[in-house]
């Protein structure tokens, strides 16, 4: 790499080590902890590329994109933030950042965006001033610093102010519908209705012409479309071939695999490939375990600011919360923390009193697939079909195979520790490797490992 790179982050560690890493490839670096600074070495004309956080303690990172711009016009900015919410990521986006990172980043991962911000320098194009979006605030529960997660937030970003239809696939509570308001409320639309159509507006003739009635030049989303009869399918079909100039945009949500729907003759060919212009997958809280603290920090929160007592959760609750399968996703986990608060005291929430909620939670559901005898190859080479998908004829970032392996590794070890209570020499036989290789792996992936007494 070549160039000089201004970096500004309150947190000195980050400063010292992005600061070596990026002087080791052979850049010059300006690195500083306040904003007013950062600004007036762009103003001096320094930098060819500028890395920042988003909260500082003088300023804000996303609030002074718009401004860099101006001085600045082609100036590459990467954000880097700890906060890991879709909001964060969609206004990086929308104020032309050239590229966003959670925190914790990958060090090898940020000094390649960091070398292609450097080698393709961007044309001058002022950032389009925003209004805020209602609506679209810090209360999505669409939190999370996952792989799965940057990803998805990255590709709303890159949709939202396109007119291609999206599909929005996902378990029932993983948040399927929040995601698409939060296209729509990010959008150039966001003025306009977004309008939710269900089974029962396609059960009449005139059903979709009232659903166009109702979204003028909005959104119109079809929830739980694998759920429509050939019927609805074919008036949905009619009414999409006859939109013109100024038509509502279409988003459209499932539970189940369209594709598979279609192969096997229950969903429309015609209404398949009208409705997956884009496809967005939401995980499930299985796929992304290390989300969930985060999730349960949100929604203590937000019993707190609905008036119910402060609480937190114990180590051991919060073991305990990890570990469950969350079969009704974000919206089980949600409910779940507002009864811990509503039928419990001030203070910590410990071991027993988790228990005792989740021992009334339903049992994890079967995993679903292609057919009876569908196996895990099977499920895995369809996950890795859509994430290819997702990226729209771009190969994903390099250092896939690690990153793949990691995501399969990690609950794999976890859950064989689980099931031998933490005893790491019958996990080791029990996976099949030196007890040493698994040391060296719950060191390298942070698993938490606890010892407890297996009652079986």
């Amino acid at each position: 790499m070549d160039g000089t790179v201004l970096v500004a982050d309150d947190d000195r560690t980050i400063r010292t080590v992005l600061t070596q890493a990026l002087t080791r490839a052979g850049c010059k670096v300006h690195a500083t902890s306040s904003m007013v600074t950062l600004m007036r070495w762009v103003d001096e004309g320094k930098g060819d590329l500028v890395i920042s956080d988003v909260v500082m303690p003088d300023g804000n990172g996303l609030d002074a994109l718009p401004e860099i711009t101006q001085r600045r016009p082609g100036l590459p900015v990467i954000v880097i933030s700890a906060q890991n919410t879709i909001t964060t990521a969609i206004k990086a986006a929308e104020k032309e950042a050239f590229d966003y990172l959670p925190k914790p980043f990958d060090l090898p991962d940020l000094m390649k965006r960091a070398a292609k911000a450097l080698d393709s320098p961007r044309r001058s194009q002022p950032a389009a001033s925003r209004p805020e979006s209602p609506g679209a605030g810090g209360d999505l529960p669409l939190v999370g610093r996952t792989p799965a997660m940057q990803e998805l937030y990255r590709l709303v970003a890159r949709v939202m102010n396109t007119d291609l239809p999206v599909l929005i696939s996902g378990e029932s509570g993983t948040g399927k519908s929040l995601v698409a308001r939060a296209v729509h409320d990010f959008s150039d639309r966001r003025s306009m209705p977004f309008v939710v159509a269900g089974v029962a507006d396609f059960t009449s003739y005139d059903g979709p012409s009232t659903v166009l009635a109702k979204a003028r030049g909005g959104t119109i989303l079809f929830d739980e479309v694998g759920d429509l009869d050939f019927e609805a399918q074919v008036r949905i079909v009619r009414m999409l071939d006859a939109l013109g100039d100024g038509a509502p945009r279409v988003m459209a949500t499932t539970q189940g695999d369209l594709g598979q729907r279609m192969e096997a003759g229950h969903f429309r060919q015609d209404l398949y490939y009208r409705l997956a212009g884009v496809t967005l997958t939401v995980p499930s809280l299985r796929e992304r375990v290390e989300d969930i603290p985060l999730l349960a920090e949100h929604f203590l929160l937000k019993a707190e600011r609905d008036g119910l007592p402060r609480r937190l959760f114990s180590d051991e609750a919060m073991g305990l919360i990890r570990r469950y399968s969350w079969p009704g996703n974000v919206r089980q986990l949600e409910n779940t923390v507002r009864r811990l608060t509503l039928t419990g005291g001030e203070g910590e929430i410990g071991r027993d009193e988790a228990e005792a909620v989740l021992g009334n939670q339903p049992a994890m559901e079967p995993l679903k697939g292609g057919g009876d005898g569908d196996r895990l190859q099977g499920s895995v080479a369809r996950h890795l079909r859509r994430y290819f998908d997702l990226h729209g004829g771009v190969l994903p970032p390099p250092g896939l195979y690690q990153r793949i392996l990691r995501e399969v590794e990690a609950p794999l070890i976890e859950i064989a520790l689980d099931a031998t209570g933490g005893n790491q020499a019958k996990c080791a036989d029990l996976l099949g490797i030196n007890r040493n290789t698994l040391r060296k792996k719950i060191t390298d992936l942070d698993i938490s490992v606890t010892r407890r007494r297996k009652l079986m």
